[in-house]
């Protein structure tokens, strides 16, 4: 079968498409016969090492040349002990080494595929969607009737926040480029906000929950933005935010009312999966993909989100 390696870390050139043996599925294993596989930031920070490459040779992991995340595809054989799924079933999830024409992944990292999505869709699903989802309803106590602000509205984490938050009754202000403000009212946003032209944090309009995606401003002046009793959830941005979340959110949370920290790692796992596909089924959510690419492009795919200015997902067509 053909599928996307890598021969060490570093920019999207150490990709290279390859032929390999076709994987068996093991106890709790689930072959899938990869149909489209979605590309994140996380893919691309992966692959060019840094933190990842470091806590690897602490602790003496073995590099894994297979890249890619997300998935959807067709089951094609199943391994022991596996009662949910059966070959024919279409499915989305994650694994290691999606980029590829087949893959293996846990059982309880698959759901079923709604019948009414393409596989490209229910691709762009999974890692994004359920950051969304766990810093909006997890971290965030997303309630119906707040008013919740998406800061970095426009890329594949935060077109799903912003569908995810009108699922649960909110009143969402998308905040994003000039050139993302149609689609993020297209995807339900009652209110856009061009960063380049407005600060948020000085209008004086205060928020009951604030996701943070993308963009950059201090945990004071998010702080200003909230309501009395807000939360501030940081989903990704700068590494200096994100640091800031984490280390001083916990404290800043100890002196008042304001909640403020950051959501940690996304925790990928079925009964979330099977949330979004429900959400997906009801026409609720709809994936915003921008472009498309096949697997012998993957570099170029992986090029692109390393800009940073995608609008939605990227999808790799199998």
């Amino acid at each position: 079968m053909k599928a996307i390696r890598r021969n060490g870390y570093g920019s999207p050139e150490v990709l290279h498409l390859t032929e390999v043996e076709k994987p068996v599925p093991g106890e709790g294993e689930v072959l899938v016969k990869i149909c489209a596989a979605g590309v994140n930031p996380v893919d691309y920070h992966t692959l060019k090492g840094g933190l990842a490459r470091f806590i690897g040779w602490l602790l003496r992991i073995p590099e894994n040349p297979r890249v890619g995340t997300d998935l959807a595809g067709r089951v094609e054989a199943v391994g022991h002990n596996i009662t949910q799924f059966k070959p024919g079933a279409e499915v989305f999830g994650t694994c290691v080494g999606s980029f590829a024409e087949y893959a293996l992944a846990r059982e309880n990292r698959l759901a079923l595929k709604p019948a009414t999505i393409s596989f490209e869709a229910a691709a762009a699903v999974p890692v994004a969607a359920l950051t969304a989802l766990q810093g909006l309803r997890d971290k965030g106590h997303i309630q119906s009737g707040q008013r919740v602000l998406i800061n970095g509205a426009s890329g594949g984490v935060g077109t799903f926040a912003v569908q995810i938050a009108k699922a649960f009754g909110t009143e969402v202000t998308a905040v994003c480029s000039p050139r993302n403000l149609a689609m993020a009212r297209s995807i339900g946003a009652d209110q856009v906000i061009d960063y380049t032209q407005e600060d948020f944090t000085h209008h004086g309009r205060p928020y009951d929950l604030i996701l943070a995606v993308n963009g950059y401003h201090s945990l004071l002046a998010y702080w200003r933005a909230l309501s009395p009793h807000g939360v501030y959830v940081a989903a990704g941005g700068t590494l200096a935010q994100f640091s800031q979340a984490l280390l001083l959110g916990p404290w800043v949370s100890k002196i008042g009312s304001k909640q403020m920290g950051s959501m940690g790692i996304t925790k990928i796992n079925q009964p979330d999966l099977v949330f979004m596909s429900e959400l997906l089924a009801a026409g609720k959510v709809k994936p915003v993909i921008e472009r498309c690419y096949s697997l012998s492009e993957v570099a170029d795919a992986m090029r692109y989100i390393g800009t940073g200015h995608a609008q939605g997902k990227v999808v790799i067509t199998v």
